[in-house]
């Protein structure tokens, strides 16, 4: 394989990890707007307990807001753990990304690590070897 070749790849997989790594941040960046929407359905329940405590009338629609807190509720639930899947699934891809772009292309790798597996410890000669006395 050439190293044009070699060099084209290695820029598609740097690409592919940047497209994934900004899908985890947008699927991450979904999940804590649902969460921050559930805490506020959250505090606005609390807001609503205290209000028909006080107030005679709003006690009387606080079983109806309840009803329709709680479907709320689930259904923020079900979706916070839609996007926690969706954002799991996307880091164990961008995982799988990184594994790959780590793995050394046939023909290619670094002059060191192909020396020490030859037993060599210094560059080879003529090949960025500096002569002795320069």
């Amino acid at each position: 394989m050439s190293m044009k070749w070699a060099d084209s790849l290695i820029r598609i997989s740097k690409h592919e990890v940047e497209t994934l790594q900004k899908r985890v941040a947008e699927i991450t960046a979904r999940r804590l707007a649902c969460e921050r929407r559930l805490h506020a359905l959250e505090a606005e329940a609390g807001q609503e307990a205290e209000r028909a405590r006080v107030d005679p009338d709003a006690g009387w629609h606080y079983a109806g807001y309840m009803k329709g807190w709680r479907v709320m509720r689930d259904q923020m639930l079900q979706q916070i753990a839609a996007v926690t899947a969706e954002e799991a699934g996307a880091r164990d891809a961008l995982s799988k990304a990184f594994e790959e772009l780590k793995k050394p292309r046939r023909g290619q790798g670094s002059r060191q690590a192909r020396n020490r597996r030859h037993g060599r410890d210094g560059p080879e000669e003529g090949h960025g070897a500096v002569a002795p006395g320069l």
